[in-house]
């Protein structure tokens, strides 16, 4: 793809992913001007000619997210300003995904909010991983394309050759995904059943399936605080489950007590995705991290060749 019109830029976000993405597609990083004025303004400056080019922009959201999206925003609008053909941004961890509805009364909906802004600032498509719900899909009027971390997930655990394997939902709402995930890998399927009284507090009351004498693997879209995933562990042993547990999430955020939680849970192991930059405090024994930038490159490149992306995963 080295002579192609495509030109693949990222912010600063997460440059390591970028790079990643970059290197697979064989192409040159786009050249960009990314800086801060003192009183905390962003600026974001194209530095080639990009007229008439299929332009992408890499840029996650990250614990700083607000700036994260205001660079995105500002990054599109400077693309689309400077003349080009269409503009697709990839989002790996998109931000207020679990905001895409209306809980309480007087609530905003954030996710379409941030739809509503990425359209406007010019973006033509979204490319992003494993969203917290797949409904949010629906308040965009551009297309979107929700790839999914399950691949790297399930062929890992492949070569890990377990038994007596049952893949375990945190709540209901993930039920679909963990028996796909189930199914791929030969597993049965349980469920957690929990009640959430405030944001990031959970209790889960009992374990729905057979999980006993069993190898368990809890999968979730992401650990934020780790308290669903921490909780469900003391739920799990209880319910005579071997003793090595693991975790399988996309977007591994480790919030305030997250790793300090997780640690004390004693996980065999912790296996994530690198769409959230963990750093190095974060690290831990037991942690695994797996490279999205091949799934997130061959969407890239489908795209901009007009091929299937759903048979990325068939």
């Amino acid at each position: 793809m080295a002579n192609s019109e495509l030109r693949v830029f990222y912010g600063t976000s997460d440059p390591g992913l970028g790079e990643k993405i970059v290197k697979y597609l064989g192409l040159a990083p786009g050249k960009i001007k990314i800086s801060r004025f003192a009183g905390g303004e962003i600026y974001a400056r194209i530095m080639e000619n990009i007229r008439g080019q299929s332009c992408v922009i890499i840029q996650t959201c990250t614990h700083n997210l607000n700036e994260d999206l205001m660079e995105l925003f500002i990054i599109i609008d400077g693309m689309k300003r400077a003349s080009a053909k269409t503009v697709t941004a990839v989002i790996p961890h998109f931000g207020y995904s679990r905001q895409d509805r209306k809980a309480a009364s007087r609530e905003p909906i954030s996710a379409r909010l941030i739809a509503n802004l990425l359209e406007t600032a010019g973006a033509d498509r979204v490319v992003t991983m494993d969203l917290h719900s797949d409904q949010i899909q629906g308040v965009f009027n551009i297309p979107v394309d929700t790839l999914t971390a399950m691949p790297l997930f399930s062929n890992y655990l492949k070569e890990k050759k377990l038994k007596d394997i049952v893949v375990v939902a945190p709540d209901t709402g993930r039920a679909k995904v963990a028996k796909k995930l189930a199914d791929r890998i030969g597993a049965h399927l349980a469920i957690l059943h929990k009640v959430r009284e405030e944001h990031h507090q959970s209790e889960v009351t009992h374990v729905v399936g057979d999980v006993e004498g069993k190898t368990v693997i809890i999968t979730d879209d992401m650990i934020d605080t780790a308290g669903t995933i921490t909780s469900g562990v003391e739920a799990l042993r209880k319910a005579g489950c071997q003793k090595d547990i693991y975790v399988v999430a996309t977007h591994a955020l480790f919030s305030g007590p997250a790793v300090e939680r997780v640690t004390k849970a004693n996980f065999k192991e912790v296996i994530v995705s690198d769409s959230f930059p963990i750093p190095k405090e974060k690290q831990f024994k037991g942690l695994t991290i797996l490279s999205s930038a091949e799934i997130l490159g061959e969407a890239i490149r489908r795209n901009y060749e007009n091929q299937s992306i759903s048979s990325l995963f068939d």
